[in-house]
């Protein structure tokens, strides 16, 4: 188990600042509905919404773990959606490395044995760095402890657990495991709470600086959750792609800035004006079929603070989301 008191090294780590949070949460987890065990290596394993309940406060909290400590998450009715008002808003004055550096998902984890798959996010991806993205963020984690965040409804088996520690160079004892599937109340919010990181790696594959990018807000509604993994996969897909709003401040050139956002909204892609399960199943199930631009939030502002001027584009699309959520 890992102790509350683990020295942090130094105020940009994801992990010290992250760990913090895991050790609320898990001394707050009959209040969130969730639950604490501990894995055959020591390493502290909290149920969010698979087994246990979980809880809208619950994916508050685990979606500020998934951004390091440096956003913030919020819930409130302001959705923008007439019909689906409950929304989540995330805030980073340090975005890039709350959504690039640490949120997104973007290490591949499987156990060939077990039959085990998942896209680890959160802060130990920054002391793994298995990933090409950091060798471009030239960001570098260093921290005793860590831990990843599952979307999914089991924790990775013990021997993966073990490998995700050695490659984070950290003592089993001392990692933290977060999980909780896509149909959830804590994974629905969390995943939400991803839509300011869709903005941050769309605006990375369009060749933004990310150096340019100061600060950052998205808001989107949460997806009602529900079982069927299929169902709830689209209904959290649509909520960013349809519902979701992100705005950025950058410095450098207004044609930049301008560029940004108008290339930055979902309905640039070709798949874009259908249900994202519609989507996913004329692909047959293969993601890598489906036009990459359409994962991005549904409308953008750009504010260059370098002229005080500000570019808007997209669009909310109230009639998708309500027939994905319904």
């Amino acid at each position: 188990m890992i102790p509350s008191d683990t020295p942090p090294t130094g105020g940009r780590s994801v992990n010290a600042r992250a760990g913090r949070l895991v050790d609320v949460i898990a001394a707050d987890a009959a209040a969130l509905r969730c639950s604490v065990t501990t894995g055959a290596g020591g390493e502290r394993l909290i149920d969010m919404g698979a087994k246990a309940a979980g809880s809208l406060e619950a994916g508050r909290r685990l979606a500020e773990v998934c951004m390091g400590g440096f956003g913030t998450v919020t819930l409130s009715m302001a959705s923008g959606l007439e019909g689906w008002p409950l929304a989540v808003t995330v805030h980073s004055m340090n975005p890039v490395v709350a959504c690039l550096a640490s949120q997104y998902g973007g290490w591949t984890l499987k156990d060939d044995a077990s039959g085990f798959f998942a896209l680890g996010s959160g802060p130990a991806r920054a002391l793994a760095r298995k990933e090409v993205l950091f060798q471009e963020l030239g960001y570098t984690d260093h921290h005793t402890s860590g831990t990843i965040v599952i979307e999914g409804d089991q924790p990775p088996p013990d021997a993966l657990s073990r490998q995700i520690a050695a490659d984070c160079g950290i003592a089993t004892s001392n990692l933290n495991v977060l999980y909780a599937p896509t149909g959830s109340l804590a994974g629905a919010v969390q995943i939400a709470a991803r839509v300011l990181e869709v903005g941050l790696h769309k605006a990375h594959e369009l060749g933004f600086p990310l150096h340019d990018i100061v600060d950052g807000v998205g808001t989107a509604p949460i997806a009602p959750p529900i079982p069927d993994f299929i169902q709830a996969m689209g209904r959290t897909n649509d909520a960013i792609i349809y519902g979701g709003r992100v705005h950025l401040h950058v410095t450098g050139s207004d044609d930049a800035a301008q560029q940004l956002a108008n290339d930055l909204p979902s309905r640039g892609s070709s798949a874009y004006g259908r249900p994202f399960a519609e989507i996913f199943a004329a692909v047959n199930g293969d993601f890598y079929q489906i036009d990459g631009k359409l994962f991005s939030p549904a409308a953008v502002t750009v504010t260059n603070l370098t002229t005080g001027r500000s570019f808007r584009a997209g669009a909310l699309a109230p009639e998708i989301v309500e027939a994905s959520f319904r």
